[in-house]
């Protein structure tokens, strides 16, 4: 748990709540040992969790539900519902490869914002996420889902020199065309990423990319510049 964050929610302040593992293995991930190896972490009581919560409730606006990859967690729904029953709103952070979790909670009204990593054109999707031959069409589907404008959501993509050029963001462009927020994240290495074989992008090279989603997206904006 992360108790205090004036970045990862927009607009609000919040503390982030992370769970362990994920199906993905991009190796610019930052938060590799959560991924790799969450045993390594020990568990939260989640009564201690939610006693924090109570007492912060006033303070905090909100509670951000990050990983590794959240869906995975089949008692996601219940823990979101009790945060809700707090008060609080809730920001939902995916890779979008469980569409039916996505649906189910945000239909529910147990997630007030979404963000969803978008890795790369979906092309390239399988080298970028460490799965070669990945089948994009759970990704896909939550991208249209969230396109729909059935919850407030953002697109974010965490560019590397090795791994995004402009032909990704051309076909990125093309595919999620009206998307409302979309976030150019520049690669940041730390002593947790995956592997070390990726560099971030000049800032030629973002404004680059920017340029091009902004012709066919609302808001587009660069972070970690």
């Amino acid at each position: 748990m992360q108790k205090l964050t004036v970045v990862d929610y927009p607009g609000l302040v919040a503390c982030i709540l992370f769970t362990g593992g994920c199906n993905f293995r991009c190796p610019y991930c930052h938060n590799g040992e959560l991924v790799l190896r969450p045993g390594d972490f020990p568990p939260l009581d989640q009564e201690e969790v939610l006693s924090f919560l109570e007492k912060r409730r006033g303070v905090l606006d909100g509670v951000v539900v990050s990983g590794g990859e959240p869906t995975l967690q089949r008692d996601l729904p219940d823990f979101l519902r009790i945060l809700k029953d707090l008060g609080y709103l809730v920001k939902l952070d995916t890779n979008g490869t469980n569409p039916d979790m996505l649906e189910s909670v945000v239909s529910s009204r147990l997630v007030d914002y979404v963000a969803m990593d978008i890795k790369n054109s979906f092309d390239r999707y399988g080298s970028t996420v460490g799965i070669p031959g990945y089948d994009t069409a759970p990704v896909e589907r939550s991208a249209d889902y969230l396109l729909s404008g059935v919850v407030e959501y953002e697109f974010r993509t965490t560019v590397t020199r090795e791994t995004h050029d402009e032909k990704s963001f051309l076909q990125l462009a093309s595919r999620l065309a009206g998307c409302r927020n979309y976030y150019i994240q520049n690669f940041m290495a730390n002593e947790n990423t995956i592997e070390k074989i990726n560099s971030p992008c000049t800032r030629g090279q973002l404004q680059s990319y920017m340029g091009i989603l902004k012709k066919t997206m609302g808001n587009v904006q660069i972070r970690n510049e």
